[in-house]
């Protein structure tokens, strides 16, 4: 297993929940490599790093969250990439059900699992959001919908499902970079809109492999904090739709935005 998978983890400043991310990653099932990278070097995540005898990688070029993704999916040199956030935890069957599920598709593109919200150190498998995000991605239950481009985009154009993190990607049938640098908070959801209409299998694991943690200083907390994430959303829509549609949807799909709230 270690010769086609490997978990990324970007480590960022200094995250009180990375040692916890570190340890999901060395429990696993089955064992994968396990890489580290950062644009923002520290005696914190050095420690880390030789402690759990990682090792560390220095983005010395532009830093920010895609150039750092970019950077870590460079550095690896297996089939299948995991970029694990450092707030996040991966349940122990992670690995082995992502490295199962491409092995198994139709010329993979992606494998992505469902996910369960972390807050104030307690699993949360089910809210508002939560329920929504299942339900843009239930047609991908169907095996043979995973293959199709109509299917895959019908379930992107209603909003971004798929949990980055729990995303595993087949390096081989995917374009180098996958992240273009041009979205703060919507970069994830641009990529799996450019790689929907590509051939191949959107793997779809409906269980709950990993855990993702909602917390005031999360990137993504702070991005809504400061609406920039209601413009790159109208953006995104309008790939989908025309823009009187994508009007209305980002106001349905503002909404939702109050869920990653941790009152």
């Amino acid at each position: 297993m270690s010769a086609k998978h490997t978990f990324v983890i970007c480590a960022y400043k200094e995250s009180a929940y990375l040692e916890e991310c570190i340890l999901s990653l060395k429990q696993q099932t089955v064992k994968s490599n396990i890489i580290m990278i950062t644009s923002t070097p520290n005696n914190y995540i050095r420690e880390l790093a030789e402690k759990y005898e990682i090792p560390l990688k220095v983005n010395e070029g532009e830093g920010g969250i895609v150039q750092d993704w970019n950077f870590g999916y460079a550095q690896c040199r297996t089939p299948y990439i995991t970029i694990a956030h450092q707030d996040d935890v991966y349940f122990p069957e992670y690995a082995e059900h992502a490295v199962n599920m491409l092995e198994s598709a139709k010329k993979p593109l992606i494998y992505f699992s469902d996910y369960c919200e972390i807050r104030n150190g307690e699993k949360v498998e089910n809210n508002q959001l939560l329920k929504v995000k299942r339900m843009l991605l239930s047609p991908l239950k169907v095996k043979k919908f995973q293959t199709s481009r109509f299917i895959r985009r019908r379930s992107l154009a209603f909003g971004c499902g798929i949990c980055c993190p729990s995303v595993t990607f087949a390096v081989e049938n995917l374009p180098n970079p996958v992240f273009t640098v041009h979205f703060r908070s919507c970069e994830d959801w641009e990529a799996w809109e450019r790689l929907s209409r590509l051939k191949g299998t959107f793997a779809y694991d409906a269980t709950i492999q990993m855990g993702h943690r909602i917390h005031e200083e999360s990137e993504t907390s702070i991005i809504i904090g400061d609406n920039a994430r209601s413009t790159e959303d109208y953006e995104m829509y309008c790939r989908f739709w025309p823009k009187w549609i994508a009007k209305i949807l980002i106001k349905l799909y503002s909404k939702s935005q109050q869920s990653n709230n941790i009152d």
